[in-house]
């Protein structure tokens, strides 16, 4: 997870995601038509709708596209025809990959995810095959601001975090997936910055990739980011800081 996450905070600090901000909103839309549908339309009652209000705040939505997509979700229309499938497939060097979608047309969404693997050089899997791998847990990623970063993981670590990742410039923080909240709002007050703060898939070991290997599962992975139906994908990649690096220079 620790490479994949590094790769988004470099896209972030090159401001890929603010260009591409209006598919971001809709991607986002989606989750909490989806949330509302499944859990109800009040965030007290549903955790995750909550969870889909604030990543949308952190993605600087403003709150009446979020009052928007709660209302739509509540009428029916296109939050209902939406379906959750997940796909797995492997990129390069074995990594495994997992695809998470939100689409109308089931068909569609796969024979588009076939093609963007294959073109990848990677290839879908049998379903189980990857997702064993991964476990369900909570993952922030948070930017110390003037609080040293050992002591912000250590304040994380007695607030019921599991796991801390001390990266350059940020800290990634793994938490239980009921315990995400509790320790966000721990966090919030030391004046640190949250990133995110979402549900994720994170694998139990991770993959090394030399530099060619590391090049191509990285362009699938962002060729799979960039489809309107998938809203997450998962990776049990890890890039060394020198193909990171390498790749920020031409990003």
């Amino acid at each position: 997870m620790s490479g994949h996450s590094k790769w988004s905070q470099i896209k972030r600090s090159k401001g890929v995601a603010d260009a591409k901000k209006g598919q971001i909103f809709t991607k986002l839309t989606r989750e909490i038509m989806v949330a509302v549908r499944s859990g109800g339309a009040d965030p007290e009652a549903n955790f995750r709708l909550r969870l889909a209000i604030q990543k949308a705040k952190d993605s600087s939505m403003p709150y009446d596209n979020i009052d928007r997509a709660i209302k739509k979700a509540m009428g029916g229309g296109e939050g209902s025809a939406l379906q959750e499938v997940t796909y797995e497939g492997y990129g390069a060097g074995g990594t495994g990959i997992l695809v998470n979608t939100l689409t109308d047309n089931r068909m569609r969404t796969l024979q588009e995810i076939r093609t963007v693997f294959t073109r990848g050089g990677g290839s879908l899997a049998e379903a189980g095959s990857v997702s064993w791998q991964f476990r369900s847990k909570g993952l922030i990623t948070a930017e110390p601001g003037s609080m040293d970063p050992e002591e912000l993981g250590l304040y994380a670590i007695d607030s019921g975090a599991e796991d801390v990742k001390i990266e350059k410039g940020y800290v990634e923080i793994i938490t239980d997936g009921k315990d995400l909240e509790l320790v966000r709002k721990a966090l919030e007050p030391k004046g640190v910055k949250i990133i995110s703060a979402e549900v994720s898939l994170v694998p139990q070991a991770t993959v090394k990739l030399d530099e060619k290997s590391a090049v191509s599962a990285m362009k699938l992975l962002d060729k799979l980011e960039e489809m309107d139906d998938v809203q997450k994908v998962s990776s049990n990649a890890e890039f060394s800081d020198e193909v990171l690096e390498a790749l920020k220079a031409v990003a």
